[in-house]
């Protein structure tokens, strides 16, 4: 054998080897959530990115960094869009200005149980699939809050009453109730909340008994009106590129693991609802069922948030309606 054939084959071996033994470098991935590590959603959070890390063997690590610590909820889709991050979960409904469907589930009294949301979810799913894939974005899972109650410190018998109100703004369908019932909207996101509470600057809201507890609204507000307004989701979504550049097997890993997550966060948000409640009642908040006219009042501003969802939404907003209601 010539010298040539001899250091072609050396040099394929040497290949081989390096194949072999060469290590192989784990992907670090940073996850950013608005709200705090003791909420279920954060804790799904961690149980995601553990499950990736032991399907993949290391291979894929995911760090969870909660309560807008990486960066504030508004901010967090683009973080993953840019590539500033590589996941992100958010409240989907901040995003309603840049397509309707994003805010199709905090309309208020359209679903108000969770087998209700669930159905409305399936209902818009592909659409909202759709929606984030064209913004370079692959939809991973979604996960419930507990349904929406009214928060204040003073009786609310009649939406008349909460007018005046410095009311609690985070999306287009609370700034949108707040004009609508002659309250004064505030926007403050999930994080920002306990210091807007304890300084004044919010004394009404519609929110999640979740996030009633994570707050610790007793300290500032003593009633809670138990309306089921809607029940708003978080989506988990991957950057595309990100996404793309795993190999098949842990590309497997990380939608395996999202269905188990979408799976567990349902049920989570059902079984954690009723101990929020009790932990509302536990610390002194009185917690109420709307009255007959409150009941009337909202239903009449959910038939108007409705009325101006469906014609922001046009025909496919339509369909998804009529595919929800059948």
């Amino acid at each position: 054998m010539n010298v040539t054939g001899k250091f072609a084959r050396w040099g394929l071996a040497a290949a081989a080897l390096l194949a072999t033994t060469a290590p192989s470098f784990a992907a670090n991935w940073v996850l950013p959530s608005a709200y705090p590590p003791a909420n279920y959603h954060v804790e799904n959070l961690n149980q995601f990115a553990k499950d990736i890390d032991e399907a993949t063997k290391g291979e894929l690590k995911i760090t969870v960094h909660p309560n807008a610590s990486l960066f504030k909820a508004p901010d967090i889709k683009r973080a993953v869009q840019t590539g500033q991050a590589q996941v992100g979960e958010v409240l989907l409904s901040l995003h309603e200005n840049e397509n309707p469907v994003f805010g199709l589930d905090v309309v208020p009294f359209l679903a108000t149980s969770f087998d209700q949301s669930k159905k409305l979810y399936d209902a818009s799913k592909p659409a909202i699939e759709q929606a984030l894939d064209k913004q370079g974005l692959k939809l991973l899972y979604a996960t419930p809050w507990p349904p929406q109650g009214i928060f204040t410190k003073k009786d609310v018998n009649s939406v008349a009453d909460l007018k005046g109100l410095k009311w609690r703004a985070y999306n287009v369908g609370t700034s949108r109730i707040a004009e609508i019932v002659g309250a004064q909207p505030v926007t403050v996101q999930a994080a920002e909340l306990p210091q807007a509470l304890a300084t004044g600057v919010v004394d009404g809201l519609m929110t999640s008994s979740a996030t009633g507890v994570d707050s610790k609204i007793w300290e500032s507000l003593t009633h809670y009106y138990d309306t089921q307004a809607w029940i708003p989701k978080n989506a988990i979504f991957v950057n595309k590129a990100a996404f793309a550049a795993l190999d098949p097997a842990t590309q497997k890993a990380v939608t395996d693991a999202a269905a188990a997550a979408e799976s567990r966060g349902w049920a989570l948000a059902a079984e954690r609802t009723k101990s929020y409640m009790d932990t509302l009642k536990k610390n002194g908040m009185q917690v109420l069922e709307p009255s007959a006219e409150l009941k009337t009042g909202l239903s009449e501003v959910g038939a108007k948030l409705t009325e101006d969802w469906s014609k922001k939404a046009g025909a496919d907003g339509q369909a998804i309606l009529d595919a929800y209601k059948r």
